[in-house]
Formats: C-alpha cells, sequence, structure tokens
C-alpha cells in the first residue's frame, strides 16, 4: 500500500486478504469499517480471535474443533455408539446436526485426497478412524459422508478400503446421490441433506 497509509491498517489488511473468499477490496473495507466503528466492537472481536486461539483444540478422539476434550459429543451417552459419520470439515458436522435426525458420532478429516495439492491419506485424519474403529469400539456402521466431487470420491474409496483392513464386519456407507455434484456439504440445505443420510447406500467393490 501508499506510504500514506498507516502500517497498522496496512498490516490488518494484509492479514485479512490472507482468509479464504477475502479479496484485497474486501479486505480494506473491512479494516476501513473497523477504523470508522466504536473501539468496544473493534476490541470485542480482537477479544474474540484471542480466546478462539486460546481456547479451542482439535478433539483426541473425533477430531472436530472443541473446547474441552473429548467433546461434548463424543461424551454424549445418548449418541448412537455404533455408528460413525465420516465428514471433511467441522462446518459438515454443523449441516448435519442441523438436520436433528442423526444421534451417532462423528470423524472430522480435515480435508480430502487431492494429489494436485499435495494432499495425500496420511495429511488427513484417516489413520486416527481406522485406530478408533480397530481398538475395541463397538462401531456397526461407517457413513462416509465426504463432499460430491472427485476428491471426495476418492477419499471415499480409500476410507473403505482402510476400514476393511480393520473388520471386516463394519458397514460401510455413503450418502446418497441427492446432494448436487461439486456442491460442498456445508451448503446443502436441510431437508436434502435429511433425504442423503435417509438414502444412504453401502459401498462396494
Amino acid at each position: 500500500m501508499s506510504s500514506a497509509v498507516p502500517q497498522s491498517v496496512t498490516r490488518l489488511v494484509d492479514e485479512f486478504s490472507r482468509l479464504p473468499g477475502i479479496g484485497p477490496k474486501t479486505a480494506a473495507r473491512l479494516t476501513y469499517y473497523l477504523l470508522r466503528t466504536s473501539s468496544e466492537q473493534s476490541l470485542a472481536l480482537a477479544a474474540a480471535l484471542t480466546e478462539l486461539v486460546e481456547n479451542t483444540r482439535t478433539c483426541s478422539v473425533c477430531c472436530n474443533i472443541t473446547e474441552s476434550d473429548p467433546c461434548s459429543v463424543c461424551t454424549d451417552d445418548r449418541r448412537n455408539r455404533r455408528v460413525i459419520c465420516v465428514v471433511e470439515e467441522p462446518l459438515d458436522v454443523i449441516a448435519i446436526e442441523r438436520t436433528a435426525t442423526y444421534q451417532g458420532l462423528y470423524h472430522v478429516l480435515h480435508g480430502a485426497i487431492n494429489p494436485m495439492e499435495g494432499i495425500g491419506p496420511t495429511e488427513l485424519k484417516i489413520e486416527e478412524l481406522a485406530q478408533r474403529v480397530g481398538a475395541g469400539h463397538p462401531t456397526e456402521e461407517i457413513i462416509v459422508a465426504t463432499n460430491v466431487s472427485l476428491e471426495g470420491d476418492a477419499t471415499a474409496s480409500y476410507i473403505r478400503q482402510r476400514i476393511k483392513t480393520v473388520s471386516d464386519k463394519v458397514r460401510v456407507t455413503r450418502l446418497a446421490r441427492g446432494l448436487p455434484v461439486g456442491g460442498d456439504l456445508e451448503y446443502a440445505d436441510t431437508i436434502t441433506l435429511l433425504g442423503a443420510l435417509e438414502g444412504r447406500r453401502e459401498m462396494l467393490d
């Protein structure tokens, strides 16, 4: 930026620009909005960011974002512990929870297999899932809820193969194709997602 712009302003614009979906113009608008708003709002935002960094962690069981370990889902005795729904991102958990029908557990991969970006199975939380199943967890079904995309399909196939090496008694299913091809799970409406859950099919060779 120009030397007429204070360094602190430039730094915040640069940091906003690092966020996904935020370009330089949007980053500048956000920065100057905070300059115009009350100092209380800006400080509240800063405090929320600090709290986010200091208080959140990854659940040692399901790998979802949490403030307590294990997370509230993993420790909820009312959950069906025989079913684990595998999703790509923490936002996908929120999407499925909105259906208010799924009562099983979760496992968050934190991505999908994408060789073009250098993301292989070892970069994801797939081994953690296999360890859950292989450690005597009473799993009867793994619902693979990866996105309907090339990356999601590749990830689903790898998970099925990996789980079968741990236990051939665990049923591995995939969400029904009511989801739009190329669409992310987090953006699916509740009715479509509910239909995909109810219409899931067992993954076969």
